[in-house]
């Protein structure tokens, strides 16, 4: 029973230097922390006095219509690796998939923790939920997937949508939706619930834009700063177009025009085969999926949208795009790429490279750690514009 309790009181500091980080290692992890939340260095100092008193925060995860991708996601994180988030940064107290008690115990378990934590604790929804026919096609412990969400939803500090399924709908919602699948937001507006979202689309969503959301409600008690459609700022406040590698060709004209051809095979512009980059707002060329930089683009395939509302789910994956004549600067063998190109590239990289020295000083919370590393979330920015170029929507 003590140990039970001191679970629930234990701040974030006590928990890592339980485990044996030292104060080093824990500034390390300070400075990782304050890189995912797109903070200055000079409010590392600020976390780490928030973290010494935070506790850590309690979670439920609410899985219903998905692939449980976004799971899958945040299994493959290594700064921090998956038994320390779970261990040291949060206290999952319900996920059906990583959770121990199955049944009865395990709805126990949700209950016991929305219970002691009433009014503090996340509440994290993975996948699309359905509300047709009583919202019967979807149900946990005998209850709708509709019911569980408001009556999680009611007394949670926040909310969390994982995915685009979560956020409103995804997969599930393409016509014709035969189980009138919506995102979480829609259900609380129908229930009368009113409650910000956080929604974190993209399929699957980075697990770091999630950790990012997490660790700023930990360590500051506050929500990011979100756009219109829910989406925080420092992950989704820029076009994927405004940081693509292959951006340089992009300016200079140059695009594969079938998949195999010469220009797929070195790595032009997906523009003309449908990609719908410069409408996409996410952070996919700055933050690593998987830790091994895997990304549509960077392995020859067009972004689809998956972090847009309405977009690649429910339109043609691969619509070729048109370019009209003038659209885009002419090929000239002597000259490569355009000095605004070339300064753009310039600016990617060294933001990238800020960023990705914090995660990388923390790969390992202890001294001993190694110091190799993933790249941190993009820093984003407020302005929402579209491709910078003229008439290259």
């Amino acid at each position: 029973m003590a140990d039970e309790l001191k679970r629930f009181t234990q701040t974030l500091g006590e928990s890592l230097r339980e485990r044996g980080v030292s104060r080093r290692g824990f500034l390390k992890f300070c400075t990782a922390t304050a890189s995912m939340m797109a903070l200055p260095p000079s409010m590392v100092p600020a976390v780490a006095a928030a973290l010494e008193q935070a506790r850590r925060p309690s979670v439920i995860w609410l899985s219903f219509q998905e692939c449980t991708g976004c799971t899958e996601s945040l299994l493959r994180t290594s700064t921090p690796a998956l038994d320390e988030l779970i261990l040291d940064l949060i206290s999952l107290d319900y996920h059906e998939a990583l959770m121990v008690p199955s049944g009865y115990l395990a709805e126990q378990a949700r209950e016991k923790a929305m219970e002691e934590n009433w009014g503090k604790y996340i509440l994290v929804t993975e996948g699309a939920t359905p509300m047709k026919d009583g919202g019967i096609y979807c149900k946990i412990g005998g209850k709708t997937a509709v019911d569980l969400v408001r009556e999680v939803a009611a007394d949670a500090g926040a909310v969390i949508a994982i995915g685009s399924c979560a956020s409103w709908g995804g997969i599930p919602s393409a016509d014709p939706n035969p189980t009138d699948a919506v995102g979480v937001k829609t259900i609380l507006e129908d229930a009368g619930i009113d409650k910000a979202v956080v929604t974190l689309p993209g399929c699957p969503a980075n697990p770091y834009n999630f950790l990012g959301t997490v660790l700023q409600l930990a360590t500051l008690g506050t929500l990011p700063a979100l756009d219109e459609l829910g989406r925080p700022l420092f992950a989704y406040g820029r076009t994927i177009h405004e940081s693509c590698e292959r951006r340089a060709h992009f300016d200079a004209g140059r695009f594969a025009r079938q998949y195999g051809d010469d220009g797929h095979r070195q790595g032009y512009c997906l523009y003309a085969l449908g990609c719908k980059g410069p409408e996409t707002h996410a952070n996919c060329p700055i933050q690593d999926f998987g830790e091994i930089g895997a990304w549509p683009i960077g392995i020859g395939h067009p972004c689809f949208g998956c972090t847009e509302k309405g977009v690649g789910f429910t339109k043609a994956l691969h619509q070729e795009a048109e370019l009209p004549e003038g659209s885009y600067p002419p090929i000239h063998p002597d000259h490569r790429s355009s000095l605004g190109a070339a300064w753009a590239g310039v600016a990617g990289l060294v933001g990238g490279a800020a960023i990705g020295a914090g995660i990388m000083a923390s790969k390992k919370l202890a001294d001993s750690g190694s110091s190799s590393g993933g790249s941190g979330p993009d820093k984003g920015s407020p302005d929402r514009g579209g491709p910078d170029r003229e008439g290259s929507s």
